[in-house]
C-alpha cells in the first residue's frame, strides 16, 4: 500500500457513497477519516438526514461484513454480544454451554438511537470498543478486523433517550453532526429518490484493503511542533490549570481527555495523506479539532448545550487562543509561516 493508492482508494470509496448521499461532504470526510484511523464514530443530527443510510451504504462499498442494532428501552446487553446455552449431545451424555455470537461480532456496527437503551445496555459495547474482544462466562472472544462502530442519535429528542455516559463518548472518536442540506442537494436529495429507480453503490475495495489503509495511515510522521499543539489544545480545555486556555475561563466544567490527544494526531494523519501531504499539518488538527472534542467537553451552564453551537464556538476559540500563543508576534512573518505549517 503505497500513499497514492491509499488517496485512489479514498477517493473511490467517496465518489460511490456519492451515488446515495447527496451533500454532507465534512461528515463523510470526518467519517472515513474515523475508520481510517481505527476509531469509532457518533453520528447526530434532526432526523431524516440520512446517518443510517450513510453507515449501511458504506459498509457496503468497503466489503465488510455488518449488523445493524435498532436500540430501543427494552434491549438487553446479551442482544448485542451474544449468550452461552447449554447444550446436551445427542447421546445425553455430555452438557456443555455452547456461546452464540451475538450481532456485534461483525466489521461494522450501525447502533441506531444508541440513546434509546439505558447505560446498562449501551455499556455491553464498552470492551468491544476498547478492547477489540467480548467476555462472556471467562472465555475472550475478539471481534472481527476491521472493527468499527457507527452510532446515530437524534439530536432534537429529550424524551425517551437515556443520556450517554461520558466514559462512552469518550470512547467515540468523533461526533459528527450532519446539518440540514442546501436548496440544490435537498433538491437532489427528491429527484434522487423520489424517481423510477433509485441509486445503489458497490464495493470497491475490501477487508483487507482496509486493513493495510488503517497500517499506513500510522506510519505518517508527526513532527515535534505539530504534537506539541495537539497536546497544548487537549490540556488548554481543562479548566483551572495552569496550562488552560484563556478562552476556557469558567465555561466548561471538565475537559478533554489523554485521548483526544491522540485521536486528533491519528485522524490528523488520515487527513495528511488525503491532502497530498506525507506529514502531519496544524491545519489538520484544527479542522478536526469540533468533532473530536465536542463530545469530550462538560459544558458550564454559561457555555451553551453539549449539542450546541455554543460548544462549537468554545472549541475555535481555543483552537485561536493556542494557535496564538504557539507562534508569537515576535517573528517574522516568514517565521510564522514555517511554525505554523511545521
Amino acid at each position: 500500500m503505497t500513499l497514492d493508492r491509499f488517496r485512489e482508494h479514498f477517493e473511490r470509496i467517496v465518489a460511490e457513497l456519492r451515488k446515495v448521499v447527496i451533500g454532507q461532504e465534512h461528515a463523510l470526510e470526518q467519517l472515513l477519516a474515523t475508520l481510517f484511523a481505527e476509531g469509532h464514530v457518533l453520528l447526530t443530527g434532526v432526523p431524516g438526514l440520512g446517518r443510517t443510510l450513510l453507515g449501511t451504504s458504506l459498509a457496503r462499498v468497503l466489503g465488510l461484513s455488518s449488523n445493524r442494532i435498532q436500540f430501543t428501552p427494552d434491549l438487553l446487553p446479551s442482544d448485542i454480544i451474544g449468550t452461552e446455552v447449554l447444550q446436551e449431545s445427542k447421546d445425553r451424555k455430555v452438557r456443555e454451554f455452547r456461546f452464540f455470537k451475538g450481532p456485534v461480532f461483525a466489521n461494522m456496527i450501525l447502533a441506531d438511537e444508541i440513546n434509546r437503551s439505558p447505560a446498562r445496555t449501551q455499556s455491553a459495547l464498552l470492551e468491544a470498543m476498547q478492547e477489540q474482544q467480548v467476555t462472556l462466562g471467562g472465555a475472550r472472544h475478539p471481534v472481527p478486523q476491521p472493527f468499527v462502530i457507527i452510532a446515530t442519535q437524534n439530536a432534537i429528542e429529550s424524551e425517551g433517550v437515556y443520556p450517554m455516559p461520558e466514559a462512552q463518548l469518550d470512547r467515540f472518536m468523533m461526533l459528527v453532526d450532519l446539518d440540514y442540506p442546501s436548496e440544490e442537494e435537498e433538491l437532489g436529495i427528491l429527484e434522487a429518490t423520489t424517481g423510477p429507480t433509485g441509486s445503489s453503490v458497490e464495493r470497491v475495495v475490501d477487508a483487507a484493503t482496509v486493513l493495510a489503509m488503517q497500517r499506513l495511515a500510522r506510519l505518517v510522521p508527526v513532527t515535534p511542533s505539530v504534537k506539541r499543539f495537539a497536546l497544548a489544545l487537549v490540556r488548554g480545555s481543562r479548566p483551572g490549570r495552569p496550562d488552560s486556555s484563556d478562552a476556557v475561563g469558567k465555561l466548561l466544567r471538565w475537559g478533554a481527555s489523554p485521548r483526544a490527544g491522540q485521536c486528533l494526531l491519528r485522524a490528523g494523519k488520515v487527513l495528511a495523506i488525503v491532502r497530498g501531504r506525507r506529514y502531519v499539518a496544524r491545519a489538520d488538527i484544527k479542522d478536526i479539532a469540533v468533532p473530536v472534542l465536542r463530545h469530550r467537553l462538560v459544558p458550564d451552564y454559561r457555555a451553551g448545550g453539549r449539542e450546541g453551537a455554543g460548544i462549537e464556538k468554545l472549541v475555535h476559540r481555543m483552537v485561536e487562543d493556542v494557535d496564538r500563543r504557539s507562534c508569537p508576534e515576535a517573528g517574522s512573518r516568514r517565521m510564522r509561516h514555517l511554525l505554523q505549517w511545521s
